[in-house]
């Protein structure tokens, strides 16, 4: 009996100490041109690495300038698991938001935005 409680206790130790799943999302990691950057020329495109493997037929960018316009952009391209790419237009000289929204691939979403500004002349 002694060893049998022993073994039943041993067992809930193990249940209790291992970790909890992880809720995986797919937060920014980084972005080309970078979140708060100041770039001296306007960049072909705009890249967005996350965290984790995202869904890309799920994910969305827009780039909006500094009166809130929506600059047409390219195709959303899915180059790596856990990148999304759009190829911009000729930006003029100003400040721009980039608005992203992502699933990631075990279907969480996440979301966000940021800024950049296109150096003038």
């Amino acid at each position: 009996m002694k060893n049998r409680l022993l073994v039943v206790a041993g067992v809930l130790a193990t249940l209790a100490a291992r970790p909890a799943p992880a809720g995986a999302h797919a937060f920014l990691d980084h972005a080309d041109p970078r979140v708060g950057s100041t770039v001296s020329s306007p960049p072909a495109a705009l890249t967005l690495t996350f965290t984790e493997p995202i869904e890309a037929a799920f994910s969305r960018v827009e780039v909006t300038d500094a009166a809130g316009k929506r600059i047409e952009t390219g195709p959303l391209q899915h180059p790596a698991p856990a990148t999304i790419t759009v190829s911009l237009p000729g930006l003029a000289p100003g400040s721009y938001k980039v608005t992203w929204a992502v699933v990631s691939v075990d279907t969480h979403p996440t979301e966000g935005h940021f800024a950049f500004v296109v150096k003038g002349p």
